[in-house]
């Protein structure tokens, strides 16, 4: 592994817990955004919900990848050497 690579590996690993931290708040952004497209259809039916949906899918995208940076740090710390 280059010097370069293993920075930029000690850096994930350091960044661990903000990743998890980003993809536990995506989820309650997404739940809360659920919540209120949902009480606001059910007070008017005619308000658009589909492009709502959109950005809650999207929302939930970047919990599951932030949730996916977060596994690849763990796995990139137990295989970086201890440092000195």
């Amino acid at each position: 592994m280059t010097e370069i690579e293993e920075r930029f590996a000690r850096r994930a690993v350091r960044r661990k817990r903000l990743f998890l931290g980003m993809s536990i708040a995506a989820l309650v952004v997404a739940a809360f955004l659920i919540v209120l497209y949902s009480t606001w259809f059910l007070l008017d039916r005619s308000f658009a919900i589909g492009p709502r949906a959109v950005i809650i899918l999207l929302v939930l995208l970047n919990a599951r990848q932030q949730l996916r940076q977060y596994k690849y740090a763990t796995i990139l710390e137990q295989l970086l050497p201890p440092t000195s």
